[in-house]
């Protein structure tokens, strides 16, 4: 694969409105993979609600793209408003990749 990108979000969540935050979750991870450029998403939280999730991206367009998108916004208000207490976001340039599959 070309060079892509990963954008490591990383978050600490608060107790409020744990279900509209799991159904937002799901929203978003269904618009992000309609999104041009995207490639895939993973994600993961512990039970004291820290959590990350990397997405990964075609290129910096794309990234940027997302994070403008109008429903995104909304998240990221939401987000800001009562689901963290504090979140970091990191974008990176992916240069090179192998795996193992047993």
């Amino acid at each position: 694969m070309e060079t892509y990108y990963a954008v490591i979000f990383t978050s600490q969540r608060t107790d409020e409105d744990g279900e509209g935050y799991a159904k937002m979750a799901e929203v978003m991870d269904e618009l992000a993979q309609k999104q041009p450029g995207f490639l895939r998403i993973e994600s993961a939280r512990n039970t004291e609600g820290k959590g990350i999730t990397v997405s990964y991206w075609e290129s910096l367009e794309a990234i940027q793209a997302w994070k403008e998108n109008s429903k995104h916004l909304v998240a990221q208000q939401f987000g800001k408003e009562k689901w963290y207490t504090q979140y970091n976001v990191e974008i990176c340039k992916i240069i090179k990749d192998y795996s193992f599959t047993m």
